[in-house]
């Protein structure tokens, strides 16, 4: 098993269904919405836009939005009405030149075989699609059958050139790629190397890699400006705790990604008690590039108040065994407690870190303790006249 040969603690080892059973379940509050749901999508809605027209100045992403079922009617109809619509030219070419009644045997007709409007229709598929049975075929006696065949030609080739990018765009879509790279569902925030920090956990369960990734995030909470203007959706950026000074990250395992609370974080005055009533939410945003196409691919996903767990640590999910690493991915989202200070990290900054917070600390409880045991001795004549009565 892991644990045997592992890096895992034998005191973090534990079975899935203990796992479960001892993980902390934590009720979420109601909320009207949060701006980034879990599963990375916006969870905005966008009413009364006056100027439609904007979405058709642009087909090409328009139709790449587009639901599959929309896409394959547009796919099918854009087919079917140009057919129609030249199989009706070819028609009219026919019929004004005489080929559906021919004259004699030396008439020469414009398209030959064509008899009706089916086989006009018949004939503009075969153009189209460049399907050649034999049968029908443009002569040189029609100078306008010549433009209309041309045209037509050049007319196909654009609708299977848009059609086939659209559904070619459709299955390599970034966003098919982020289905595979996970967050932990719940985000912690301990203290790691004496600093209070904020953490998550991040993983790619696909082999191939994601190369230049690189992590983004933000705070979003409804803020006031010092003119009482109410912003409702404020975005402040949050700096990683890197040691290469970027943000980039080399994602070939589980990876804890670690904010240090410090005085330029936005959670600087958040405390455990704070956090339980603050309405706040941890946008997290991954970009790279997907080593296998080269395509630019983005995963998200928040973090609610609620969703933050204070004082707790992530479970280590790799382990070393035969020669190699392994990742247990059972262990992923799980958590441990930790002794965490609940105060905020300004107020652990102004005790002087925390060295002497925690001496400051044991110094006031070990002071209450004293007091404690003072005033619950009685004194000697106290017990006597106790006795006596």
């Amino acid at each position: 098993m892991l644990s045997r040969k592992g890096l895992i603690p034998d005191d973090y080892f534990l079975t899935r269904l203990a796992e479960n059973v001892l993980q902390p379940k934590y009720k979420t509050k109601s909320r009207k919405a949060r701006f980034v749901a879990k599963n990375g999508t916006c969870n905005v809605a966008h009413t009364n836009i006056r100027e439609q027209g904007r979405f058709l100045q642009d087909v090409f992403t328009t139709l790449v939005d587009l639901k599959w079922l929309h896409t394959l009617v547009i796919f099918t109809m854009s087919f079917l009405c140009s057919w129609l619509l030249f199989g009706m030219v070819w028609w009219l070419i026919a019929f004004g030149h005489g080929d559906l009644d021919p004259k004699g045997d030396d008439f020469v007709p414009c398209v030959t075989d064509i008899h009706s409007f089916s086989s006009a229709f018949l004939f503009s598929i075969e153009v189209q699609v460049t399907i050649g049975f034999g049968g029908r075929m443009v002569t040189e006696e029609c100078l306008s059958a010549i433009v209309i065949l041309i045209i037509q030609n050049i007319v196909g080739l654009l609708i299977n050139a848009i059609m086939l990018g659209c559904i070619f765009m459709k299955t390599a879509q970034a966003n098919r790629r982020a289905e595979t790279l996970i967050f932990s569902k719940h985000a912690v925030i301990t203290v790691r190397n004496n600093k209070l920090c904020f953490m998550f956990r991040l993983g790619d369960l696909r082999k191939s890699m994601i190369i230049s990734a690189a992590i983004h995030m933000q705070v979003v909470r409804k803020t006031f400006t010092n003119e009482g203007e109410m912003v409702p959706l404020d975005q402040i950026d949050i700096q990683m705790d890197n040691p290469v000074g970027t943000n980039s990250i080399f994602l070939v395992s589980p990876l804890i990604i670690s904010h240090v609370i410090d005085k330029n974080s936005p959670l600087y005055d958040l405390s455990a008690a704070d956090l339980q009533h603050e309405d706040l939410e941890v946008v997290v945003v991954l970009e790279g590039v997907v080593e296998t196409t080269g395509i630019t691919t983005q995963a998200r996903t928040s973090y609610l108040s609620e969703e933050i767990l204070w004082g707790q640590r992530f479970v280590p999910t790799v382990s070393q065994e035969d020669g190699m690493y392994a990742v247990d991915y059972s262990k992923f989202g799980n958590t441990v407690k930790v002794s965490t200070p609940s105060c905020s990290a300004r107020a652990l900054d102004e005790a002087g870190g925390l060295e002497r917070f925690k001496l400051q600390e044991s110094n006031r409880t070990g002071a209450s303790v004293r007091r404690r045991t003072k005033t619950s001795t009685p004194k000697k004549h106290e017990t006597v006249l106790l006795l006596t009565s």
